[in-house]
């Protein structure tokens, strides 16, 4: 194990380590999102390169580096830079991690499918809220909360249902490692499309995106 997040050692690494660091570029960062953004944070593990060993510690993980570290408080939407250094102080080096099914849900398609789709629903003057890119190549649009329990009924409405697509919708008891963290030892998430003040509080409806992702994916499958 190369290193540990969560463990005693670095638990008193982070608690001393708060006093030193002050306001870190990643307390910026979470500070944004809840402060600007409206969103909820979560300190999540990290996993190093680039055998992945998760540092939570355990060697069975299930997802290294991409969850919640155990304890770990939420830091709630409308915290401010010195409320998020106080938190944030107490787990330096975790990982920024959003929890969905509260203000946005996510549709994860290939991230080519993602690009042509951001182009196409551009064009088309639809409402578009932030999407994520990450290292292993998938694309994550913020998409209004209820989208992953009535996907299954979108896709049967468009008549998609029976199509072998690569998308998934993520939302409540999940969780999106947002930029500029690293996601699970591969590299970090980047923004496709970085959130905005007339979005990021009210993001689209899944419908209104879903029959431009999922014919995308289902040409790019077939290509």
């Amino acid at each position: 194990m190369g290193f540990t997040i969560g463990g005693s050692r670095s638990t008193k690494e982070f608690r001393t380590g708060a006093r030193r660091r002050g306001r870190t570029a990643d307390c910026t960062a979470v500070a944004e999102y809840t402060g600007l953004w409206g969103w909820d944070v979560v300190p999540g593990a990290r996993a190093a390169a680039p055998v992945r060993d998760c540092s939570c510690g355990h060697t069975k993980c299930g997802a290294p580096g991409a969850h919640p570290l155990a304890l770990a408080p939420t830091v709630a939407a409308g915290a401010t830079l010195d409320e998020v250094a106080e938190a944030w102080g107490e787990y330096p080096g975790a990982a920024v991690l959003l929890p969905v099914g509260r203000t946005f849900d996510v549709i994860e398609v290939p991230e080519e499918a993602g690009r042509r789709a951001l182009v196409r629903l551009e064009r088309m003057g639809l409402p578009l809220g932030p999407v994520t890119a990450t290292p292993d190549g998938r694309a994550q649009f913020f998409v209004a909360p209820g989208a992953a329990a009535g996907l299954p009924h979108l896709l049967y409405r468009m008549g998609w249902d029976d199509a072998d697509l690569d998308l998934r919708a993520l939302g409540q008891g999940a969780f999106l490692t947002a930029p500029p963290s690293d996601f699970a030892g591969l590299g970090p998430v980047r923004w496709l499309r970085p959130p905005a003040l007339d979005c990021a509080g009210g993001p689209p409806q899944a419908r209104l995106l879903l029959g431009t992702l999922a014919y995308l994916c289902h040409r790019l499958r077939g290509a």
